[in-house]
Parts: structure tokens; C-alpha cells; sequence
């Protein structure tokens, strides 16, 4: 794979778009210049025009979006909408968020070959391809492996490497990391520093976790509210001037620490001077909430042993939860997480064990009675999404339940739930044209109108930004004030160390940690918070912790 001059790669000049019959645009007037060669990040709130500015880049947008575009846009000195995605599909290597969703193939060494038969590529120069591609990013040993068997971090290496194949100049991802537990993330973002600073391929990735990222991009590229100029220069340049930050920055802007740290190396020179000159006490990590023995466990998992085929997935799991507590489920990805929550509501059948809702097990229940007591959230909340306007899909969800036979009684209002979740104005909305953080408050109000005494929630925050993600914690925290017991399946280290009771950390199919956040999370090297790795042995997680009551009461 060659390299480049350095250059100004990709120009947009006074572009403008809008996706048919949308109110306002997603681009106004947008004028960039991005040069060669280098990592940029694409920053923004949910509905700023990310994804829509990647698309641009590769002709996606307005090719297979539609829309009416105005103004210029120039990529290795083509127009995307002259030259169409095939013709750019060799400057421009896209990867989606959801990297099974562009694979064709069954085998990795198939899936990267592909693009490359569709280029009536001589046999001898795609042979020599593939190999390079796959010793680039370290796929070699998983050459003959069926995708379907692959970790989420492997799949997305493999569409990685798909997209490289045709050795583009450029490489574009769009929230590349959203489903990866922080080891297979740092594994992705391992493999992009390696073909940017090696091969000098320019990359463009949009991503919401920006602590897994900042440390490593040359740029930051922030797309504002409507009216607002873009921002794009270097992170510390940018990150001062936007709310939009990791907590590591944000402590960082509050305690006005020059230069403005990006990495935890960079946060410590900062902390352990700090921590020392406040002579803060050190407080032993929280012990595990004390929850009254009157209040028995609402969801209960004894001996749950889950096999697929030959696999097994979940291995003698013991697993509680109860009113009023949020647990948090963590783990690698494969560890049976999902599996879990599946067989808590009865998707799934266990070979062996105990699965109790309220006390009664749900062995011979239906799959429709437990989910009335139980709301599950997967990580698509497409799926759950099927009718013509949002109030309709409460209305969906009552009809199933029997509220059809009369009366309303043991459900939720459906307007006084819309305007709980800041929805009442979205009533006579379509569902699917609503942006990803409301489209996924419909699938909450969607499995919540029963009134359910348990929620479980698979990945809530993916695709969601820092006030989205707020927002969500709100409502869960209100949920848990009124008795609700939830169960959360995240990567999200951040979102656990915020919000969670108690942290159960899963491996290969087990339990081996259980306990609160400052425990759990402050113990692991791999699952443990910004804060908790600035402060290690101090019991703090957030922020608050830090610049809360805590510095308040040291004078």
C-alpha cells in the first residue's frame, strides 16, 4: 500500500444537504479542508450530521440516501456524486458502526478477497493482496475462520480489512468501536494508529466514547448545533471550547490543568500532586449496597447453564437482582451476557438451572406473560419498532398484553409516559425517522407501558452521545426510585461507574466478580474508569467524586 503526498485530501466547499422531506438540513454551508495522512475525529451531538458528512465522502450520500445536495465536495480530486460509490469504493474504504450488516462471505479470507474478484483482479496480484491485508491487520491466524465464530473485535478487524483490500487512500468508520468491550476497542484503534503512522492512510472515524480515542487522532473535527461554525483543529484546541468531553477532560477544564490532559499518562502528573496538596483522605472503596432482607430479589438466576450445540455458553451462573438497584453486566465480548438477559425472558432455554421472576419460575411460563413483568431493551431498538406512530407502538405493546379486553388497569398512561420520556411532541412520529437516542426512548416506552417490575437493557448507550447518555441515566435513576430492578449489559465503564449498584463482571460464560462499582471496576485494569485510574485506591469514579462534596469539605 502506497503513500501520498500531503495535501488537502478532502474539500467541501459551501455544502449543504437534506434527506427528503426532513425539515431542516442535515449540512448547511459547510466549508473543510482535511489534509493527507492524517487520524481525524468526527465529533458531534446525536443528529449533528456525522454519519451524513462520512457518506458525502464515499457518495453513499445522496446516491443511496436520496436528498437534495448543494455545493461542492472533493475527494482525492473527484466529486463522489459524478463518480458514484463504485468508482470511489477504490479512493474511499468505508466501514459501518455494524460491521455483519456489509459482509457477504462466510470465511474471513473470502470476505477480504471479495471486493477484489468484483475488480476482475488477476488471480496472482489478489493472492498477493489478500496476504498483505491479512498480515496488516494481524488476521493471519484467523484466515480459514468462519465470521459468525469471531469475537466482535475479529469481525471488525475482517470488515477492516475488507474495506482496505482496494487499497484506498482513504479509510472512513463511522462509531467503529460502539459495541467492543475496552480490550477489543484498544485491539481496533491498536490496528488504525499502525496503517495511519506506517502507512500514512488518512483516516476519518466518528465515535461518541472519546476517552477511548482522543489519545490517538491528530484531529478533532466537531460538528456543532445548527447556526454554529464547525470547529477542527487539534484536540486540546477544540476540546476548550465544547461541553462534549470524557471525564478525563472534564476534570481536566475544572481544575484548570495546563497543558489539558488526553491520557490517563498525561492526567497523573496532574492528579497525584493534586490529591497530595489537598491532602484528601483516602477512602476505601464502598462496600456492596446493604439492601433490607424484606426485600427479596425480583429477578433470580441459580445454576443457569446455557448451551448452544456444543458450546457452552453460561456455566452454573448464579445471578440476583433486586427492586430498587441497578446492576451493571460486564464483560468481554462472547463472555454470555446477552444470553443472560435472553434467558431471563424466556428467549432462550437453559439445559439447566433456576430462573425465577418475583418469585415464581418462569420454566413453563410464555415468553409474552414474563415480558409484561419483565421490559427487555436489546441492542437494536429496531427491532422492537413495527408500528406507524410512536404513541401506536404503546398501543402495539397494551393490545398483546390483553388491554384490549377493557380496561386500562396495570399499565402506564401512554401520554404521561411520552412526556416522561421527552416525547410527547414525537406522538404521531414514524418511529424509524426519529434520531437513534429517540428512536431507542420509543422502544423503552414501548416495554414499559406493562409497567414491568424489572428492566433489562443490552448496550443502551450505543450510538448515543455525553447528552443522551445523561438524559438515559435520568430516567433509570427515576425508574430505580420507584422500584424497578435493572439490569444493564454495557462496555460502557463510564456509564457503570455513574450509575450502577453493583458491578457483575462476566467471563467465558461465569461470574467472577460481583460487588459494587468501586470495587469491581476500581480493581480491573481493563474495565476500570478514567477517574478510577487517575485516583487509583481512593474509591472514586466520576467526576463528582472528585470536585464534589469531597473537595467542598477539604477547605
Amino acid at each position: 500500500m502506497q503513500t501520498h503526498a500531503t495535501g488537502d485530501l478532502i474539500r467541501f466547499d459551501h455544502l449543504t444537504f437534506a434527506y427528503p422531506g426532513a425539515a431542516a438540513p442535515a449540512l448547511t454551508d459547510l466549508n473543510l479542508a482535511l489534509p493527507e495522512g492524517e487520524l481525524i475525529l468526527v465529533i458531534g451531538a446525536s443528529g449533528s450530521g456525522k454519519s451524513t458528512l462520512l457518506r458525502c465522502i464515499n457518495g453513499l450520500t445522496p446516491h443511496f440516501s436520496g436528498g437534495a445536495l448543494r455545493g461542492n465536495v472533493r475527494v482525492a480530486g473527484l466529486d463522489p456524486v459524478a463518480a458514484t460509490p463504485r468508482v470511489l469504493s477504490r479512493h474511499v474504504g468505508f466501514v459501518f458502526q455494524d460491521p455483519e450488516a456489509q459482509f457477504v462471505m462466510e470465511r474471513v479470507e473470502d470476505e477480504i478477497a471479495f471486493a477484489l474478484e468484483n475488480a476482475a483482479m488477476p488471480r496472482q496480484e489478489m493472492r498477493v493482496r489478500v496476504e498483505e491485508t491479512l498480515d496488516l491487520l494481524d488476521l493471519t491466524p484467523l484466515r480459514a475462520r468462519l465470521l459468525k465464530t469471531l469475537s466482535g473485535g475479529e469481525r471488525q478487524r475482517v470488515a477492516i480489512a475488507a474495506a482496505l483490500a482496494l487499497r484506498p487512500r482513504i479509510l472512513v468508520l463511522d462509531e467503529p468501536t460502539s459495541q467492543l468491550d475496552p480490550k477489543s476497542a484498544e485491539d481496533v484503534l491498536s490496528a488504525l494508529v499502525r496503517l495511519n503512522s506506517d502507512l500514512g492512510l488518512t483516516i476519518l472515524l466518528a465515535e461518541h466514547r472519546l476517552e477511548r480515542v482522543l489519545p490517538f487522532v491528530d484531529r478533532v473535527l466537531y460538528l456543532p448545533e445548527q447556526g454554529k461554525p464547525v470547529l477542527c483543529d487539534e484536540p486540546r484546541t477544540v476540546l476548550r471550547q465544547i461541553d462534549l468531553a470524557p471525564p478525563l477532560v472534564k476534570l481536566g477544564k475544572a481544575l484548570a490543568w495546563e497543558p489539558l490532559p488526553l491520557t490517563i499518562k498525561e492526567g497523573l502528573r496532574f492528579s497525584r500532586p493534586w490529591l497530595r496538596s489537598h491532602k484528601m483522605p483516602v477512602d476505601a472503596p464502598a462496600a456492596a449496597p446493604v439492601l433490607a432482607a424484606s426485600r427479596p430479589p425480583y429477578l433470580e438466576v441459580r445454576g443457569l447453564t446455557v448451551r448452544y450445540g456444543a458450546a457452552e455458553v453460561l456455566r452454573n451462573v448464579d445471578f440476583a437482582v433486586r427492586p430498587g438497584e441497578v446492576v451493571a453486566l460486564m464483560g468481554r465480548n462472547g463472555a454470555g451476557k446477552t444470553t443472560l438477559l435472553r434467558s431471563l425472558v424466556g428467549l432462550v432455554k437453559p439445559q439447566a438451572g433456576v430462573i425465577k421472576v418475583a418469585g415464581e419460575s418462569i420454566a413453563s411460563q410464555a415468553v409474552a406473560d414474563i415480558c409484561r413483568r419483565v421490559g427487555y431493551l436489546p441492542q437494536d431498538p429496531n427491532t422492537l419498532l413495527f408500528a406507524e406512530t410512536v404513541r401506536e407502538e404503546m398501543l402495539v405493546t397494551m393490545r398483546n398484553h390483553g388491554e384490549g379486553r377493557g380496561a386500562r388497569d396495570g399499565f402506564a398512561d401512554p401520554d404521561a409516559l411520552l412526556a416522561r420520556l421527552g416525547l410527547a411532541h414525537k406522538a404521531g412520529a414514524y418511529p424509524r425517522d426519529l434520531s437513534v437516542g429517540e428512536r431507542q426512548r420509543v422502544a423503552l416506552a414501548a416495554i414499559t407501558v406493562t409497567l414491568p417490575g424489572a428492566l433489562l437493557l443490552d448496550e443502551p448507550t450505543r450510538g448515543l452521545d455525553y447528552a443522551a447518555k445523561e438524559e438515559l441515566m435520568r430516567l433509570l435513576k427515576e425508574w430505580r426510585a420507584d422500584g424497578a430492578a435493572i439490569v444493564l449489559v454495557t462496555h460502557d465503564v463510564e456509564l457503570a461507574a455513574a450509575l450502577a449498584d453493583r458491578v457483575v463482571l462476566m467471563s467465558q460464560g461465569q461470574v467472577i466478580a460481583a460487588g459494587a462499582p468501586a470495587t469491581v471496576l476500581g480493581a480491573s485494569p481493563l474495565f476500570a474508569p478514567q477517574i478510577a485510574r487517575l485516583f487509583p485506591e481512593t474509591g472514586w469514579l466520576t467526576v463528582e467524586d472528585v470536585i464534589g462534596d469531597k473537595v467542598a469539605g477539604a477547605g
